[in-house]
């Protein structure tokens, strides 16, 4: 309960740091390269939040469904067969989810905004 609320206070400052470049407002060409680089820089702010959360969040998934499937098989040597290939298929689709925050990750790094 207290790491919830940790990880709400967190994101709340974050929010609060960020509104301010978020919903500035300037006049003129020097305000359109400026809400330019300002949403460039959101957008890499973005990308980076977004691979290192499915990153972990993936890891840890992996870790989970290992640690479920060799207590599974050390509990019953005998199913070791009949459980390799759905913990390999659920391990690839996991990485899987990664790998699609990292495309788009990519793409909005390299999207002009």
């Amino acid at each position: 309960m207290v790491r919830k609320w940790t990880v709400m206070g967190i994101l709340g400052w974050l929010v609060f740091l960020v509104a301010g470049v978020a919903l500035a407002q300037e006049h003129g060409a020097e305000a359109a390269a400026a809400g330019e680089s300002a949403g460039r820089a959101m957008g890499l702010l973005a990308a980076g939040f977004g691979i290192a959360l499915a990153s972990t969040a993936g890891a840890i998934a992996q870790a989970h469904t290992a640690a479920s499937a060799l207590e599974g098989i050390s509990r019953n040597p005998g199913a070791a067969e009949k459980m390799f290939v759905p913990m390999i298929l659920g391990l690839v689709l996991i990485e899987s989810l990664v790998i699609y925050t990292l495309v788009v990750s990519i793409i909005m790094l390299f999207t002009k905004l």
